[in-house]
């Protein structure tokens, strides 16, 4: 029977990882008990993440592929940020009403989008897809023809830091945000 790799430490301990200080850390302004609240959390959730054996592609995916928020691999999301700074990245927030076939009103509605939407599924009508991405049914079908007459555009292959590169430049992005315990004789 195959072994199945241990769950992410971090499922183990949702109200830890999905609490509000770790999801929104509070500004500059918040009190100093929120702050000690807030690093004590942080510090909770970083000893969980050292000792899972995901840290390091965790981290690494948190970084390079996805603008994930909140507390990841042992990272919050302003060390992410300054980790992807330093290493010259750039992530797109996903577009989760995207994926979830929701959509905002006022919201433009692009060709990849469509095509990407008409591609998963290709066997639905061109009118519920126009009602899932909340625009004209004219609209769903000028994307896909746009596309499809569109010449190719070359792109540029851009590649991506390498593991060891992202876990030097994090522990030093993290190392350098700790704050500084002061020792009492």
């Amino acid at each position: 029977m195959p072994q199945h790799p241990p769950p992410p430490a971090c499922t183990q301990d949702p109200d830890l990882f999905q609490h509000d200080l770790l999801e929104s850390p509070p500004g500059g302004r918040s009190s100093a008990d929120i702050r000690a609240k807030t690093l004590t959390l942080e510090t909770r959730a970083a000893t969980i993440c050292a000792s899972c054996p995901l840290l390091e592609p965790c981290l690494y995916r948190a970084v390079i592929e996805h603008d994930v928020a909140g507390f990841v691999a042992g990272s919050t999301e302003a060390q992410r940020h300054e980790v992807r700074r330093r290493l010259g990245v750039t992530v797109t927030a996903d577009d989760l009403d995207m994926f979830t076939g929701t959509t905002r009103a006022n919201r433009q509605i692009d060709r990849d989008e469509v095509v990407r939407q008409r591609a998963a599924n290709p066997q639905g009508s061109l009118e519920v897809l126009a009602q899932r991405l909340g625009c004209s049914l004219s609209t769903v079908k000028r994307h896909p023809r746009q596309a499809r007459l569109a010449e190719p555009q070359p792109t540029l292959a851009v590649a991506k830091p390498s593991l060891e590169s992202v876990l030097v430049i994090a522990r030093a992005v993290i190392e350098a945000s700790r704050p500084v315990r002061r020792h009492v004789a």
